[in-house]
């Protein structure tokens, strides 16, 4: 096994340990990445306004809120929230796939894993890589809902499975559901892998890459919104505002 030290951690927290051989110290880069988090913030606002722009279209207007997706979707998420709040809690299952997360990402920026450790105490990976990336995936990466459609179009692959297209809905519902809660829950709780980026920068990259691919969910879904229309929208939304912002600077007496 490589140089590396184990992280130790207290119950109910979750991370990632990393291997890595001794390296000279270099400057703290936490407050760059919390000056690019406050420059973040105008783009989750927008992206924000535009999402639940397209969300009350589709859904009110256009009559989203009847179709099969919308309504399977929903019943999965309903399902999740009944067995969150008044069943015990899966937690083996949420640290499984957390550090599971962790390993996928790590493999896919060409590190390598040297242990998968989990209980229902936490869990850790020993790896030869960490990046922002790597430390947030359980965050915003909803591994259990990604299972549910690779397993989905496997499927698919020996026999016709679109009649049970609503068995797909009701799944990623409940699995993003499963997400959301835990991921809420143990953010709270405190997180050792948002202190590797600063907490602020990480929290704003995790909302932002979760709305990202709830839009695309929506996008995908929702014949009424199609990945156009929700560009121009999005277009149209930075630009009033910038609009605002342009207005605002000028009363600022010089």
């Amino acid at each position: 096994m490589p140089k590396g030290k184990k992280v130790v951690r207290p119950k109910g927290r979750l991370d990632v340990a990393v291997a890595q051989a001794a390296r000279p110290a270099t400057v703290p880069t936490r407050w760059v990445k919390a000056i690019v988090g406050l420059f973040l913030l105008p783009v989750a606002w927008v992206l924000t306004q535009t999402f639940f722009g397209a969300l009350t279209w589709a859904t009110v207007e256009r009559g989203f809120w009847a179709s099969e997706p919308f309504w399977f979707f929903a019943l999965g998420a309903i399902l999740w929230g009944v067995i969150f709040f008044s069943l015990p809690r899966p937690i083996w299952a949420y640290v499984f796939g957390h550090e599971l997360t962790h390993a996928i990402w790590v493999l896919l920026m060409g590190g390598r894993v040297h242990k998968f450790h989990v209980s229902r105490d936490g869990g850790h990976i020993l790896t030869n890589k960490v990046n922002t990336w790597i430390a947030l995936a359980p965050y915003f990466f909803p591994i259990y809902s990604v299972i549910a459609i690779v397993v989905y179009f496997l499927i698919g692959l020996f026999t016709e499975v679109q009649p049970y297209a609503w068995i797909l809905y009701g799944a990623i519902g409940f699995t993003w559901a499963f997400h959301c809660a835990f991921t809420c829950s143990m953010i709270f709780k405190g997180q050792s892998d948002l202190e590797y980026g600063g907490n602020f920068f990480s929290l704003v990259i995790i909302y932002l890459a979760n709305l990202i691919l709830l839009a695309a969910l929506l996008i995908i879904t929702s014949p009424e919104i199609s990945a156009r229309l929700f560009a121009m929208e999005l277009l149209h939304n930075s630009m009033d505002f910038m609009d605002l912002v342009v207005r605002l600077v000028r009363r600022i007496p010089l």
